[in-house]
């Protein structure tokens, strides 16, 4: 269990880095770019334009990754202080801080965000703005100092003790093994830690000194996954195999490493390839002196040329480096899908690489099942999640409103995965939940969605329904008995289960707090609290448009004594996986006797004006005001 801990927190470790980044990657192309074409080694050296390479690696994209590490930390006013303690580590060092932007932009977000939940209800009115500025300005430049006179020589020294291994390690002939460590720590989501934090600072010294770096090609060499994915497209079976040969596109081209991780996952054993792969590449661009002119980002074949200094022996160089890893890593990629029993479930793997990842995977799609086009003469569409009694009921309600105003007399439904019936013949889930809702009737067409409350998909769907429809007035008639045979909604919203201006640290404190509330109204046990946490960890409850609807799964049903629900609005947001929620439904479903209030809910929440009302509501009475009159 400590073991299991500890992976779960570098994972998250890893990914916060990695969210400090990405969103700059857009500044690192920009520098590589005019990197590359513009220093005295370049394509077309320029004296004038080279002069804005050293001001954007020292300062420019320093200061991106500090303002987005705080802005995670604590939104707008987090950013400004994380930028201004960055500031401190820059003007403290000759080298690149992106090490201590990642150390400073957090840490600065972080003061700010215990500073002002500390003031909180306690500043006199019209004394506000003053307030906030100069705290803002107070903190930010006591961090600054700080990160000027401490901070900054420490990553100093640790930076150029780095340097001193990375020496030692080319003089010995050594730095193969540095594979060793960074092929595993991709899959950890620690690549954008080592290749931004440790590699391009010394890469863009060395840039500085020699020209180029080969240490800006250890991370990036993207040889090593396009020779795992080679391997499944001639060894591989099912969905890996159809699969692979996009996705070697994806990784190859578009530089999306993590494409090939879910791969590796379903054969673990498939990481010494990678490591051999990544080994071999690192020795082949030491023998031809190889080397990389500004950073590429992401790790694209493209990119990895754009940034190869203007030589020959530069470009056979970086070229066959590439090639010996994805050769390597190949063989020996093939060698162990030919010898070992392989796991098919591909879906299983991405949805395993995104509980690692701790946020939605930009690439998860890639791997969902393909199919044919919607069955003609549809009849009943089912809506699935975990329980039945959230997430799915709101999506239902949605479309059943958007059948309606088409004119098509299709029955939409919701239910729990386990309770989906043999004859449903579209199932609508969220994408985590597709592969079981595929394995409970494979024969229903799927969609899946990641936000219920605005999906594209249903609209694309009415649209292809219109062309080919059939009534089905028993279902009709059945579903809408069953709605009006409900208990009445009244008392199910009440105005002391609407909590205003709530502040959370993380998701599962929102969601305690959530469930706490609906144990002191009567309307679950204890246990549904716990529940509540781990249907959220299953599959996340956030809905889109800000919003999160926490409740039980199937199994705590049986602790739900009457339904209810509680409304929490947080203005400042609190992060669920990745995404930020403004507005929390708790919810306790029995008997269906909430589906019609959550329906009005649903309906409500789809509208994004609707959400701002509510966010900025000054009175419980005011918020359910907007829902019920909507």
């Amino acid at each position: 269990m400590a073991q299991s801990n500890i992976k779960v927190a570098v994972q998250k470790f890893g990914n916060f880095l990695s969210s400090m980044v990405m969103p700059n990657i857009g500044a690192f192309i920009a520098w590589g770019l005019i990197t590359a074409l513009f220093i005295p080694t370049g394509f077309f050296p320029n004296e004038s334009l080279a002069k804005l390479v050293d001001p954007m690696v020292k300062y420019l994209l320093p200061l991106l990754i500090g303002y987005t590490g705080g802005k995670l930390v604590h939104d707008q006013r987090g950013g400004v202080v994380g930028a201004i303690a960055t500031m401190g580590v820059i003007v403290g060092s000759d080298i690149p801080m992106f090490l201590g932007a990642m150390i400073m932009g957090p840490l600065g977000g972080y003061i700010i965000k215990k500073f002002d939940q500390f003031i909180e209800g306690k500043v006199k009115t019209g004394f506000e703005m003053l307030i906030n500025n100069f705290s803002a300005g107070i903190l930010g430049g006591i961090l600054a100092i700080l990160a000027f006179l401490g901070v900054s020589p420490a990553v100093d020294g640790f930076t150029g003790a780095l340097v001193v291994g990375v020496d030692w390690m080319v003089a010995h002939g050594l730095l193969p093994l540095t594979s060793i460590l960074i092929e595993p720590a991709k899959i950890l989501f620690l690549n954008n830690a080592i290749n931004h934090g440790i590699l391009s600072p010394i890469g863009a010294e060395q840039i500085r000194t020699n020209g180029q770096s080969i240490l800006l090609l250890l991370e990036t060499n993207p040889g090593p996954g396009l020779g795992i994915l080679l391997a499944y497209c001639f060894f591989g079976k099912g969905t890996a195999k159809q699969s692979a040969p996009g996705a070697a596109i994806i990784h190859f081209i578009g530089g999306i490493h993590e494409i090939y991780f879910p791969y590796v996952l379903m054969r673990p054993l498939l990481i010494i390839a990678a490591i051999l792969g990544g080994m071999s590449g690192v020795f082949t661009f030491v023998l031809l002196g190889g080397g990389l002119q500004a950073v590429a980002s992401p790790g694209s074949i493209l990119a990895i040329l754009a940034a190869t200094p203007g030589n020959a022996g530069s470009y056979v160089a970086n070229i066959s480096g590439v090639l010996v890893a994805a050769i390597v890593s190949f063989i020996v990629g093939s060698l162990i899908l030919k010898t070992g029993k392989q796991t098919e479930d591909l879906d299983e793997a991405a949805r395993k690489m995104q509980e690692m990842k701790g946020k939605k995977s930009s690439v998860a799609g890639s791997f969902t099942k393909q199919q044919g086009e919607v069955p003609a003469s549809v009849q009943k569409i089912v809506f699935a999640c975990d329980a039945g009694m959230g997430s799915s009921a709101m999506g239902a309600s949605l479309l059943r409103k958007k059948v309606k105003q088409a004119d098509l007399n299709i029955s939409v439904t919701n239910t729990a995965i386990s309770n989906i019936p043999s004859d449903a013949q579209i199932v609508i889930t969220q994408e985590e939940l597709t592969p079981r809702a595929q394995n409970k009737v494979p024969d229903a067409y799927h969609i899946s969605v990641d936000n219920f409350l605005s999906s594209p998909e249903y609209d694309k769907l009415i649209d292809q329904l219109k062309n080919d429809h059939t009534t089905s007035k028993a279902e009709e008639e059945k579903r809408v008995s069953a709605e009006n045979n409900t208990d009445s909604n009244d008392g199910l919203l009440k105005e002391e289960n609407v909590f205003l201006n709530q502040h959370f640290s993380s998701k599962e404190e929102a969601i305690r707090f959530a469930g706490s509330v609906l144990v002191k109204g009567g309307y679950v046990e204890e246990n549904y609290v716990e529940a509540m946490i781990e249907r959220d960890n299953m599959t996340s409850t956030y809905m889109g448009n800000d919003v999160a609807i926490p409740h039980g799964t199937e199994e705590a049903k049986k602790n739900v004594l009457r339904s209810g629900f509680t409304v929490i609005q947080v203005p400042e947001g609190v992060d669920f996986d990745g995404e930020k929620v403004r507005l929390i439904f708790g919810i306790a479903g029995k008997d269906g006797t909430h589906l019609e209030i959550l329906s009005g809910i649903a309906i409500t929440c789809s509208d994004m004006d609707n959400i701002e009302k509510m966010v900025h509501a000054k009175s419980a009475k005011e918020l359910m005001a907007i829902i019920q009159h909507n």
